[in-house]
């Protein structure tokens, strides 16, 4: 609303008051909308996942097991007082069969599934999400004090809908790969957190959606579980 549009000045305080409290409430959601894009710091081909520290010896065990990561109770997008949440996320892969599950000098990667992102909501009423993924993902597990675990998500790979109050296309990874770090902490299960990580998006939309926003941030923990043997766990070592 600019100034040039004096004749709305001369409506009721209460009218103006109104349309004015609706417009800031669109834009926050949507703001909100975009931090939900966090998710996408998921993974693309393996090669491409670079996890942060020392390039230490790296083994991930047991050799040629698959594995299933599942969301540990939810994940959450925020930008200022907006969250988004999602209470349903999983992606499965395999661990490389030996000598590929050792690196002398640098992370162990492997293909994963796209991973499927579901029960999402948002803190604003009116306004729904969803989720959808696509490409090859993947995932490189270091070695280290802690071990990390490096996901890529693709180019394109994630995208976020939303419908309601504002209607936005939050695509993840818009113009080339991104990597987001985790912590991974061997256990039975074994887990993979995301501590305010960070992906590039690109949003388009209409009023409300939050356009000029170039990053979101998000928290996550997953538990990732043998599959091949579930009396064995999935650990990383040097």
């Amino acid at each position: 609303m600019t100034h040039a549009q004096d004749p709305i000045s001369a409506r009721p305080r209460s009218s103006v008051a109104f349309r004015t409290s609706r417009r800031r409430a669109l834009v926050v959601a949507g703001t909100g909308i975009a931090a939900a894009v966090g998710l996408s710091a998921g993974v693309t081909g393996p090669a491409m996942a670079q996890p942060a520290g020392t390039a230490a010896a790296t083994t991930v065990s047991p050799a040629g097991h698959a594995f299933t990561a599942t969301l540990s109770g939810k994940a959450t997008f925020t930008a200022g007082s907006v969250t988004v949440t999602c209470t349903t996320s999983t992606s499965s892969g395999q661990v490389p069969a030996a000598p590929g599950n050792h690196d002398d000098a640098g992370p162990v990667s492997s293909s994963t599934t796209p991973a499927t992102y579901g029960s999402c909501t948002t803190s604003m009423p009116g306004v729904s999400a969803t989720v959808t993924t696509t490409g090859t993902w993947g995932v490189a597990m270091q070695n280290g004090t802690p071990a990390t675990a490096g996901l890529t998500i693709p180019s394109g790979g994630f995208v976020l809908r939303t419908s309601g109050l504002a209607s936005c296309t939050v695509t993840a990874a818009p113009t080339a790969a991104a990597t987001v770090n985790g912590t991974w902490t061997n256990g039975a299960p074994s887990t993979l957190t995301f501590t305010n990580a960070s992906v590039p998006v690109k949003v388009v939309g209409g009023f409300g959606c939050p356009t000029s926003a170039t990053s979101s941030t998000f928290n996550a923990g997953y538990q990732v579980r043998d599959t091949t043997d579930p009396a064995s766990q999935i650990t990383v070592t040097g």
